[in-house]
């Protein structure tokens, strides 16, 4: 057998071997994201939806965002960032977590807004007013929060 018959062979047999893969995972776990947001129905409207532990400090850049989070953000995600019940989540959650919301989902969700996909408050528009640099000291801000409440 050729080299190039061999090559064609091996990547036909790993195509078969990913789309067997993606069959077997697609019915063994539901599609989309498997963290489920809490019950929030015994929560006041408009109430906090986390209860938060603040860091001690916060860097520069944190308190900045801050800052920004508080003037662009809170009225919506609440105070640092606890969520509202009926308005908005909190992004002090697991499901913000960097490794599934990445720091570009934060800055694309500012800039475009996004399709609700994880809670029940509807879409969330684009902020008007902030630029990709105050975006960015708000996901430090954020990012600092989850820490200190064991979110990594």
């Amino acid at each position: 057998m050729d080299k190039l018959t061999g090559l064609v062979g091996a990547i036909v047999v790993g195509g078969i071997a990913v789309a067997g893969w993606q069959a077997i995972s697609s019915t063994a776990a539901p599609q989309g994201h498997s963290m489920v947001p809490p019950d929030t129905s015994a929560i006041a409207e408009g109430a906090a939806i986390a209860q938060i532990t603040r860091p001690d400090e916060l860097s520069d850049n944190a308190r900045l965002g801050k800052s920004i989070f508080e003037g662009a953000c809170a009225e919506c995600h609440g105070t640092n960032a606890a969520g509202r019940n009926g308005v908005a989540p909190p992004l002090v959650h697991k499901i913000y977590e960097p490794s599934h919301h990445s720091d570009m989902a934060f800055l694309s969700a500012a800039q475009n807004g996004v399709k609700s996909h994880h809670w029940n408050f509807g879409n969330m528009p684009q902020v008007k007013g902030v630029t990709q640099g105050d975006v960015k000291m708000v996901v430090e801000y954020v990012r600092e929060l989850q820490r200190a409440n064991g979110i990594k």
